[in-house]
């Protein structure tokens, strides 16, 4: 059994822990069609022990940290909170100590969300590259400078620590952990078993393209938005895009910066190399990747993805393609 740790204490996110142990849970549900026994087996711990309310207030049962850690641990993950339930944890001197010493004997280290802060604190981060909550990167470089704080991937994979963004992020790095522990498949079993959309690897953004737009835009504009990310391969030049809307070109174009924040040329080169990313870990072609996203021919594809990403879209497919 490889045994998964969560750490938590009163006021954390639900979600950081709810949702990697619906993965975890889900991997040991694909191991038992298969015949084969489960793989996972899942705790919580907290500073006393028993009842934890979560900032939802829904409570979950915990062992307590000194209990927990004089037996071995695979996987220790801690949950994250906002800014005024860390507080007390991180000035909780016991509980810190506790924690310092199950994580120094944990195969794999990581933490969800804004968890980050509290590893940080505990010096588990020196050196290291990591992810957390979008609103917590600037202060978490500022505080701790020696780390590299990582304000775009949705998870990092820096040795033993997995670190994650935001929330949901957590369910993205614990699939790619039951893909890393078990195989693709399975994971990918998981990702369809809890209805998710896809499988997000861990260099997206923590915002796509349509949410950034969809939290800026008025009504008319995450429409257009919408059919923009559903016909990739079409014309998109600003003429069509004005035409759609209803506007003339000049109008259309001041509108759309006003309302996302980007000129239209520059959000639907950023919405076509994203597909792009995702197109290549399949492992098409550049020629077919270039003509589902309309960006041919390959080369002007390669051009603007290494301008983009810096690295060109074959070492990418390379370094990411899961076939």
């Amino acid at each position: 059994m490889h045994h998964v740790t969560f750490a938590v204490y009163p006021g954390f996110e639900l979600l950081d822990t709810s949702g990697p142990i619906s993965v975890f849970t889900s991997a040991n549900r694909s191991l038992g069609l298969r015949e084969k026994p489960p793989f996972y087996a899942i705790d919580l711990v907290s500073a006393a022990g028993g009842s934890v309310a979560s900032s939802s207030g829904i409570a979950v049962e915990t062992r307590s940290l000194e209990e927990r850690a004089r037996k071995a641990v695979d996987t220790l993950l801690v949950a994250g909170a906002e800014r005024e339930h860390l507080l007390p944890v991180l000035a909780h001197s016991a509980w810190a100590a506790s924690l310092r010493k199950l994580a120094g004997k944990a195969q794999r280290l990581g933490s969800v969300c804004s968890g980050a802060i509290i590893l940080a604190r505990l010096g588990l981060l020196d050196g290291h590259r990591v992810a957390t909550h979008w609103d917590a990167c600037a202060p978490l470089g500022a505080a701790f400078p020696s780390i590299t704080v990582d304000p775009d991937s949705l998870y990092v994979v820096d040795g033993r620590l997995w670190t994650s963004a935001g929330v949901t992020t957590g369910i993205d790095m614990a699939l790619a952990m039951v893909a890393h522990d078990l195989s693709a498949e399975i994971a990918g079993e998981v990702a369809k078993r809890l209805v998710l959309y896809a499988r997000r690897p861990g260099y997206q953004s923590q915002f796509s393209p349509l949410l950034q737009a969809q939290v800026k835009a008025d009504s008319p504009f995450a429409e257009l938005i919408a059919w923009i990310l559903a016909n990739l391969g079409a014309s998109l030049e600003v003429p069509v895009l004005a035409d759609r809307a209803g506007l003339s070109e000049r109008t259309f174009h001041r509108k759309f910066v006003a309302a996302t924040g980007e000129t239209p040329a520059r959000f639907v080169e950023t919405a076509r190399l994203d597909a792009a990313r995702m197109l290549l870990c399949r492992g098409l072609s550049l020629k077919s990747v270039a003509a589902e996203i309309g960006l041919s021919p390959a080369t002007r594809f390669s051009e603007a993805f290494e301008r983009r990403f810096g690295v060109s879209p074959r070492l990418f497919r390379k370094m990411h393609a899961e076939f």
